[in-house]
């Protein structure tokens, strides 16, 4: 009996550890290499600051899994922002927590498939393509490969979410989100009883963001916003 106990006592406490780390440390760990990496390349190494396109060498599917794969995460992102920090007080003057879950998972289902499709394109290009085979690094198919892990379990969380169509799971994963971003303790104990399938997917995704510095995906803090307000016409010289 006391051996029973102290196995139970060893394996919460072991898990209470787990999620304190992933969920209360981890995602600080993450935004600091995130933020002080990225400013190191971009000090260091400008010429390695760049996407990297293949399409030169060949052209066969880059433009759908491309347009694809940049719609779907570019709409997943903001999505996923605005979903996790609007605060529940602003959101329930227009909707409830359920009706948000529910727009949340179809807009989600969407966007997903959208990028699941282009992330197929794209990495069976990089895998199968013997010339962009020849010139890609690990780097390049390891962020396809994380990317598209990332991309199926967050449609495998949508039957999870269905089973709480109430959106207490997406209130705890909102509540978790904001306690970070606004440096307030507990974060962790918030999503301590979610299902597994969200705590991967959160963990993948700040892994993401942790190994962004290291890959193409840098080219994102480099979208030349600028050029839709300028004020005056491109100047090209004639020939």
């Amino acid at each position: 009996m006391t051996s029973e106990f102290f196995s139970y006592f060893d394996l919460t406490a072991f898990f209470e550890y787990f999620n304190q780390f992933f969920f209360g440390i981890y995602p600080y760990i993450c935004i600091m290499m995130l933020i002080g990496v990225s400013i190191i390349r971009y000090d260091r190494e400008q010429y390695t600051w760049k996407a990297g396109s293949s399409q030169l060498l060949r052209a066969k599917g880059m433009r759908m899994g491309n347009n694809l794969f940049h719609i779907g995460i570019i709409l997943l992102f903001f999505g996923h922002l605005i979903g996790l920090l609007l605060p529940e007080a602003i959101y329930h003057y227009f909707i409830t927590a359920g009706q948000k879950q529910l727009m949340a998972m179809i807009a989600g289902g969407i966007f997903g498939i959208t990028c699941f499709i282009g992330l197929s394109i794209l990495l069976h290009r990089r895998l199968f393509d013997k010339r962009v085979r020849a010139t890609s690094r690990f780097s390049d198919i390891a962020i396809l490969v994380m990317l598209y892990i990332q991309v199926i379990i967050g449609l495998v969380t949508i039957p999870y979410s269905a089973q709480h169509m109430d959106g207490s799971s997406m209130v705890l994963l909102a509540n978790w989100a904001q306690h970070i971003v606004t440096f307030r303790p507990g974060a962790a104990d918030f999503i301590m009883d979610i299902s597994v399938v969200f705590k991967l997917h959160l963990v993948l995704g700040l892994t993401t963001f942790l190994i962004f510095p290291f890959t193409r995906l840098v080219h994102v803090l480099s979208v030349p916003i600028k050029y839709l307000f300028r004020t005056g016409y491109q100047i090209v010289r004639r020939r």
